[in-house]
């Protein structure tokens, strides 16, 4: 395949409410309006993260990420793989991030010289070049305090001044002659469960999102081989490039020389409802009398499948009808709130005791004289269970080769919830089924993305 003579010509950074606040262009400038269809589409979308990441326009295309409220829009000419530039788009909020600890808005406007520095080396006549964190700190030293005061005072940059080491070797995520007192290499699996549950407790849809995140810090060029007790488990698998791909196809094995510090060894996705294990369950009642000013309010949650590891940061939170004016609940434990405004229940429960379930009960305000709402709130639901991967997934042994020293080596284990919902009472099948299918074509958007360019 021919590659076109530049891939991204543009890239606007628009923040939460709509506003551009950066943008690189590399040779020619497209004007701003160009981002119109983008405003476009991010209207007719229901949730920011339901914009289309391909967008095609009479002469252009447009690609984006939502990352950290924060769309990174990038303007293609030609057609170019949307995959290709996702991924590039991706790397730069990681690169922000390494360098400023957090990508927000502040932050990138704060260290804006360092972000059209990292720009131009991370991108080559429109090319990715230079997208490692390793090589690029040898080429941009990271922002500090007292590096931009001398700057500011010298007129100098933060561009070194010697061509990172591992740019020409065949290892180019990691530079050479690294050293270290205390050699160690942690990995951090977290996985992120989706589920639609119905108010009896079946599930409807569930899948997981996996990572495994890690931090090597090891002298030398080491080798490492990390196996896993059930890799079979794995589906729809992302590798760092360090990771030897064949030897995973033959036997299940990562084998690679790591980034030194932190990177992403990879991502994986469990998408077989069966495999997926609902660890909570929520049993809950709302009810609103026809002619009563009153409604009233039951909800009881517990830990359900957990393999004996506790639920913790639990957070409940419910869109209730417009009619409702006011609550008076009462929470067995941790604290609720209610924006009359607009209409939201929050219920911060913490960490749940399976001897005592946490429940929260009371009435609700209605508007007198109005009709009973006859539309039942969802429940929304966020929590965290520490040294637990809901997948199975688990790691049997990690071994370094070409190195001498015995370094420290550890494992987490993490599970948190992330579109985790439960249906109201009297939910249709025909509407179940609507949200199983808008649930499950909502990661192919991408896709469908594609397919109209």
């Amino acid at each position: 395949m021919q590659l076109p003579a530049k891939m991204i010509h543009s890239l606007f950074l628009v923040n939460s409410s709509g506003d551009i606040f950066l943008e690189k262009h590399w040779k020619s400038v497209v004007s701003r309006s160009v981002c119109d269809y983008f405003f476009e589409a991010q209207e007719r979308a229901s949730e920011p993260e339901n914009v289309p990441p391909v967008i095609p326009t009479p002469h252009h295309y447009l690609i984006s990420v939502l990352r950290h409220r924060i769309y990174f829009v990038a303007v293609i000419q030609s057609e170019v793989p949307p995959l290709f530039v996702i991924e590039f788009l991706h790397r730069v909020v990681d690169t922000f991030q390494d360098y400023f600890g957090v990508c927000t808005e502040a932050a990138i406007k704060d260290n804006v010289v360092v972000v059209y520095e990292l720009l131009e080396e991370m991108l080559d006549n429109g090319f990715p070049l230079a997208t490692e964190s390793n090589i690029l700190k040898e080429l941009i030293k990271p922002p500090t305090i007292l590096r931009t005061v001398v700057n500011t005072i010298t007129g100098s940059t933060n561009v070194g001044e010697q061509l990172p080491t591992g740019q020409l070797s065949v290892v180019p995520w990691r530079r050479t002659g690294v050293k270290y007192t205390n050699n160690e290499a942690y990995f951090d699996v977290v996985e992120e469960i989706d589920a639609i549950i119905d108010k009896s407790g079946s599930t409807i849809t569930a899948e997981i999102q996996g990572v495994i995140d890690a931090c090597v810090k090891l002298t030398g060029m080491p080798d490492l081989t990390l196996s896993f007790m059930n890799p079979r488990l794995l589906d729809d698998v992302s590798f760092h490039p360090c990771v030897r791909f064949k030897r995973w196809e033959a036997e299940r094995i990562l084998s690679f020389i790591p980034p030194d510090g932190n990177f992403r060894l990879l991502s994986y996705h469990v998408s077989c409802q069966n495999l997926v294990a609902i660890p909570v369950y929520v049993k809950h009642n709302i009810t609103f009398r026809e002619g009563s000013s009153q409604g009233r309010f039951e909800l009881t949650l517990g830990p359900k499948q957990t393999m004996g590891k506790g639920l913790e940061a639990v957070l409940i939170s419910s869109q209730l009808p417009r009619g409702v004016l006011n609550t008076n609940l009462n929470p067995s434990q941790g604290t609720y709130n209610f924006d009359p405004v607009t209409k939201l229940l929050s219920w911060d429960v913490g960490k749940i005791n399976p001897q005592k379930l946490p429940s929260l009960k009371g009435s609700m305000s209605l508007q007198a004289g109005a009709s009973k709402p006859d539309e039942n709130p969802t429940i929304n639901i966020q929590f965290k269970i520490q040294q637990s991967a809901l997948s199975g997934l688990k790691v049997n042994r990690l071994d370094m080769y070409g190195e001498k020293y015995k370094p420290f080596k550890g494992i987490k284990y993490m599970t948190k919830a992330g579109k985790f919902q439960v249906l109201p009472a009297g939910t249709g099948l025909g509407f179940k089924k609507i949200i199983q299918y808008k649930y499950r074509t909502k990661h192919t958007s991408l896709q469908e993305g594609l397919n109209t360019t």
